[in-house]
């Protein structure tokens, strides 16, 4: 070697001029590698050899690696603050939470089932077990898919759930009609009892049909509002208005939408839930009318039938 040369080489390797040593070093740290403790200026620094040789890229990623977990446990803690203070500040009724529970809207399909089949057969279209055993069959078919909590999201799970709720209230209705005739030509009503009985057994099969049809499209549906894809309610409950007075992982259930339903049919008008958009209002429109004709006309001939 001369003069100009640094007599710098390793065992194995050719010699390098200092020229060229000062460029490597000028470019990693450039490129920010020494200093990250992925490299260091000396022998025995992570990440050099004895000679101060720059490791495997192995010894690389697994410092990098370890460097990131540590950096993540550091967060951890603040990463769970902010998502306690993101429910603080956001209700659960306006972000993604899990589906709701399966058991009360499919224990009141169950219900207006029963109900249905327990009719006098001349109020329904013979065989009168068709349209309730259809309206079972369906309950089955999206039990089986979501046997658990209403999560799935899929078109004919959908469709589906919107098909059994028209079908109750249907059924609900062709009754109704039935009853009505029969009370107006006066081939129904011999007796009170049996009457109120039945005209009572037609008002509760509605308030459940109804329930369905608010719980199926507020917010677009249980799985949208699980989701949070829609801010705009078409149901403005108390909780909403004043969500300091509702528990924090507050949001409306298929119960809610049953009290609903059962005010409009009693009061014949909204009460502490406001309907937002116009379907929500003509909905609660045709159910009050509904109940209406029931018990005016049911009550009324029962008041005659006594006296």
């Amino acid at each position: 070697m001369n003069g100009t040369e640094s007599a710098a080489a390793g065992e194995n390797g050719p010699p390098v001029e200092a020229g060229d040593r000062g460029t490597v070093e000028h470019r990693i740290v450039e490129h920010g590698i020494v200093g990250q403790g992925i490299v260091g200026h000396g022998p025995g620094d992570n990440g050099t050899g004895e000679n101060g040789t720059v490791a495997h890229p192995q010894a690389h990623g697994e410092a990098l690696a370890e460097r990131l977990a540590r950096l993540e446990a550091l967060l951890a803690p603040a990463r769970g603050e902010l998502i306690h203070a993101e429910q603080r500040l956001v209700p659960a009724w306006r972000r993604a939470t899990r589906g709701e529970p399966r058991w009360a809207s499919t224990s009141a399909v169950l219900a207006a089932a029963g109900i249905q089949l327990a009719l006098p057969a001349r109020l329904l279209p013979r065989p009168h077990w068709l349209l309730p055993a259809v309206e079972l069959a369906l309950l089955s078919a999206l039990v089986v898919v979501s046997p658990h909590r209403i999560e799935r999201r899929s078109r004919p799970y959908r469709w589906t759930a919107i098909l059994l709720t028209a079908l109750l209230t249907t059924t609900n209705v062709i009754a109704l009609g039935h009853l009505v005739d029969g009370l107006v030509h006066g081939t129904e009503g011999k007796e009170a009892g049996p009457l109120l009985a039945l005209g009572g057994s037609i008002w509760l099969a509605n308030v459940i049909a109804f329930a369905l049809w608010y719980w199926e499209y507020d917010r677009g549906g249980p799985v949208s509002r699980a989701a949070g894809e829609h801010d705009v309610p078409d149901f403005l409950f108390v909780q909403m208005q004043s969500p300091e007075l509702a528990p924090p992982h507050w949001e409306p259930a298929f119960l809610d939408y049953f009290y609903l339903s059962f005010t409009n049919a009693t009061a014949f008008s909204p009460t502490d839930v406001m309907p937002v958009t116009r379907w929500a209002k003509m909905l609660m429109l045709a159910q009050s009318a509904v109940s209406l004709i029931t018990v005016v006309l049911v009550v009324a001939r029962a008041v005659n039938i006594l006296k």
